[in-house]
């Protein structure tokens, strides 16, 4: 299916619908280029609860299935500063399909992470923090979606 763009929140069905919702977010004004699903290490699950700090740039998921807990990208590093916050989706729900999206830089360094979620109830799409990554070496953050 291809996002629903007709009401005023924008909805989606799969994986393909969240990656590009966030190719067409552009956090930071940045092009995204590579999009990446999480997937619980535990269980291989992809349903989450997601806590956020837009302002620390923080982002921690847990997974539905088995209740494993992770920081997406470079989270972990900011979690002390953080004012996390459960994410709920504007119906209330707050399971979520949670994928990153990642700005590049010429040199193939991450400039920018975009993390988005999409509802489980309604099928939301939406971009619940996001922000600047200004140090490098930054491949190891293309693992922690």
């Amino acid at each position: 299916m291809a996002i629903d763009t007709s009401g005023d929140l924008w909805r989606g069905e799969g994986f393909d619908d969240l990656a590009g919702f966030l190719r067409e977010y552009r956090a930071g004004g940045y092009a995204v280029r590579q999009v990446k699903e999480a997937v619980c290490a535990g269980c291989a699950g992809r349903h989450f609860n997601v806590l956020a700090d837009d302002v620390e740039g923080c982002v921690r998921r847990v997974c539905a299935g088995c209740g494993e807990t992770s920081y997406v990208a470079d989270s972990a590093d900011h979690v002390q500063e953080a004012d996390l916050a459960e994410c709920a989706c504007p119906c209330g729900g707050e399971e979520f399909a949670v994928a990153v999206g990642f700005a590049l830089r010429g040199d193939g360094e991450v400039r920018w992470v975009s993390v988005g979620l999409r509802c489980l109830r309604d099928g939301v799409l939406g971009v619940y923090a996001d922000w600047k990554i200004d140090y490098s070496p930054t491949a190891h953050l293309l693992e922690r979606a």
